[in-house]
């Protein structure tokens, strides 16, 4: 490829709305460039490199003995009826009907589409266990899409569906696809990422595990023991708390709080900890409205993912009317309205002499004492953990929380799709089964650049030889200058005949504008040509990430250029 040839311009300013550098300079670099919100155009840059990514994930795929298909982007509404997910996914889920008014979905996951496929088909044991998978695109209409590639709408994933008759078969090949997700991420120059449990959300399942790139313009958080191997995503890591010495017990005593309604507010009026208070959170069902109400310890954060686990639907902070009966900003366990569903977090259980409000306008209560002024109720994990929490594994207070960018997960389904959509074999002995699924994804997009997160410096990225878009970066320093030219040439054409991939850069423009369009290109290896090196009868040779830097004696530069590349690790 010639440089002058290329589709897509590069500039030197960083865009005002590019939050992360893998969004700035692959915008700065013409890889790619936006259509709408979340959803872009690739460049030739930028789909040279998935085109590698999906090469890898390919291979490994094949390697675990899936066989690819390729669903559709447009799917009946029917089938997401059969399973359920049709009511009780959100308005990510694009929902619209054709010219015949049949009510049809924008495909956002395919696990019905998988089912549907392969029904028919797996009716007898003897079919069992199968993998299949496909790289397709998929729309989720996303509320808040950001960070370029990282969170989108429109994309671009790898999405794989296995089908078990016992879940001891499942968890053989999870833990198979497990090793297989090691090996891509390495593959692609990700060795740091790390494994989490997580929650399933809407994909159901009891076992799921998240890949992440730690990083601090990640997205998500992850609770991760400095102690021992324990990482979780903060939706399911345990918030366990240090134990804190036991005290006398005080009076209930009801207090004056004027114009206060924080937990903030109280613990300065009071010149109290936070920890020694009980916060209410108000939620109201989304099929019903009706409230939830949530104490936990003050200083702590509610985790709704397990929160709507534990109640088994889905909910929303509450719009508190007067008819509920609750007093905003002075709600309390103690003398709570009788008309709304009251839980309560571990964290205060035991717990004694904490502020709470009094459920009396303008009034808060000392004293609090959990077991004698509540009385015996239950207590769940519902808040996030914190730095400084219990490790579940180790059990030492050596939880810290760290930021990641997801970049894969896989799941254990169960028969959550096969039982609802009604895909049966039979077994050895005759009786009717539902197969067991798992399922397994990575997008392709995000992970290029969640790459480019990890390799990058202050100029661009610096992109792994495992994907990026070329080899070699072959510059030509004042072309018009006849010798540099004449050489150049041969070399990009020997280079191509021996199947190097070269970007060959030989336009009429100063070295400054050369070099930079090359660091945003991030090409591993870079060739230079010019006046100077002709005279001496060398070529220079440096790597995007400046570990490597040497000549080469101009007649045997093709050979010295295609050594280097075959020992590059």
């Amino acid at each position: 490829m010639k440089m002058e040839n290329m589709v897509g311009d590069r500039f030197k300013e960083r865009p005002s709305d590019c939050v992360v550098d893998s969004h700035a300079y692959m915008v700065r670099g013409g890889y790619m460039k936006s259509v709408a919100n979340g959803i872009f155009s690739s460049y030739p840059v930028l789909k040279r490199i998935t085109r590698k990514i999906e090469q890898i994930l390919r291979e490994e795929m094949d390697a675990a003995d899936g066989q690819e298909v390729q669903f559709p982007v447009v799917m009946p509404a029917s089938l997401w009826q059969e399973s359920g997910r049709y009511a009780s996914i959100g308005k990510e889920m694009v929902r619209f009907t054709d010219r015949n008014q049949s009510p049809l979905v924008l495909g956002m996951t395919h696990e019905e589409a998988a089912v549907q496929l392969v029904r028919d088909y797996g009716q007898s044991y003897a079919k069992y266990p199968f993998m299949i998978y496909q790289i397709q695109t998929k729309f989720r209409d996303e509320a808040r899409p950001r960070a370029g590639l990282i969170r989108v709408r429109e994309f671009t994933m790898k999405d794989a569906y296995s089908f078990h008759t016992s879940q001891a078969d499942l968890e053989s090949y999870y833990a198979r696809m497990h090793k297989a997700y090691e090996r891509i991420y390495e593959r692609v120059g990700l060795p740091q990422v790390v494994s989490v449990a997580s929650d399933s959300g809407m994909m159901g399942g009891s076992v799921s595990h998240e890949f992440m790139l730690l990083t601090p313009v990640g997205e998500d958080s992850i609770a991760v023991c400095q102690n021992c191997d324990y990482r979780a995503n903060v939706e399911t890591a345990e918030c366990i708390l240090p134990s804190r010495a036991q005290r006398e017990a005080e009076a209930l005593t009801s207090v004056h709080t004027p114009n206060i309604h924080t937990i903030e507010e109280i613990c300065a009026f009071l010149h109290s900890d936070q920890r020694d208070s009980c916060k209410a959170v108000v939620y109201q069902s989304n099929a019903d409205d009706r409230y939830i109400v949530l104490f936990l310890r003050g200083d702590l954060e509610v985790n709704e993912a397990k929160l709507t686990k534990f109640l088994g639907f889905d909910v929303h902070p509450a719009l508190i009317t007067e008819e509920s009966g609750l007093t905003p900003g002075y709600i309390g366990p103690v003398g709570l309205p009788k008309n709304c569903t009251v839980l309560y977090d571990r964290s205060l259980q035991g717990t004694n002499n904490l502020s709470c409000g009094a459920n009396q306008e303008e009034y808060h209560y000392t004293g609090l004492c959990m077991t004698r002024d509540v009385g015996n109720v239950e207590y769940h994990d519902f808040a996030k953990a914190q730095e400084g929490c219990l490790c579940p594994h180790c059990g030492k207070p050596t939880i810290q929380v760290s930021r990641g960018i997801e970049v894969g997960n896989i799941f254990q389904l169960g028969t959550k799709y096969t039982q609802s959509m009604g895909m049966t074999f039979i077994d050895a002995e005759g009786h009717t089964q539902y197969p067991i699924m798992g399922c397994y994804g990575i997008g392709v997009g995000r992970l290029a650049a969640a790459i480019c997160e990890a390799h990058h410096d202050d100029y661009g990225p610096i992109w792994p030889m495992s994907v990026a878009p070329w080899q070699v970066h072959l510059c030509a320093v004042r072309a018009d200058h006849a010798e540099v030219k004449a050489y150049a040439d041969a070399l990009y054409q020997t280079l191509q005949d021996n199947g190097v991939e070269v970007l060959y850069d030989d336009r009429a423009v100063r070295a400054g504008v050369m070099f930079s369009d090359a660091d945003l290109l991030g090409v591993p290896l870079r060739v230079i040509v010019s006046p100077r090196n002709v005279e001496q009868n060398i070529v220079e040779v440096v790597s995007r990430d400046k570990r490597l830097s040497c000549t080469l004696d101009m007649p045997c530069a093709a050979e010295g250029i295609q050594k280097l590349l075959a020992a590059w690790e």
